[in-house]
């Protein structure tokens, strides 16, 4: 098969080749579907009922879930915004790292949350990189979820948040 004209766009069954100086060569890739998609945005608050207020009214829905996360600490309620979400998170104790976030920085932005195909994986491919892991292995999350996250002073001052589904056993 040849080529008759190239304009940018190579199409099957082409699409494992690039065209270099008149010249089609092969290229192989790792696919790579690790961080799929932003899971969700969470948001510390003082107060989760008022939040939920707030938010009901911003949002014009009502939060789909609230649940306590006794491993966290947190209580969270979650809100479906068109096709993402939004997680509040209010301290259930002193200890939380909620608490000790709004008692030094105020309510508001806390976390982004990348959804993972394989949390381990992904944890071997970011310690490799260099980024620190606050848990060394994925602990129980809200909304049925295993989580990691992932040092702020490696990410701009952003806390990152790996989520994977947990697997549901028949």
């Amino acid at each position: 098969m040849r080529l008759h004209s190239f304009n940018g766009n190579l199409t099957a069954p082409f699409e494992n080749f690039i065209f270099l100086n008149s010249y089609l060569i092969p290229f192989y890739f790792k696919e790579y579907d690790q961080m799929k998609k932003i899971e969700h945005i969470g948001i510390a608050v003082k107060d989760i009922e008022e939040s939920e207020k707030l938010f009901s009214a911003l949002f014009d829905t009502l939060p789909y879930k609230r649940e306590k996360v006794e491993s966290q600490n947190v209580i969270t309620s979650f809100f479906r915004v068109g096709n993402n979400k939004i997680e509040l998170l209010q301290a259930s104790s002193e200890e939380s790292v909620i608490q000790k976030f709004v008692d030094k920085k105020g309510p508001g932005f806390h976390h982004i949350a990348f959804s993972v195909t394989d949390i381990y994986s992904e944890m071997q491919r970011l310690q490799d990189q260099g980024f620190r892991l606050l848990n060394e292995k994925p602990i129980d999350g809200a909304d049925n979820k295993i989580v990691c996250f992932l040092h702020p002073k490696d990410s701009n001052g952003m806390l990152v948040e790996l989520v994977q589904e947990k697997e549901t056993t028949s």
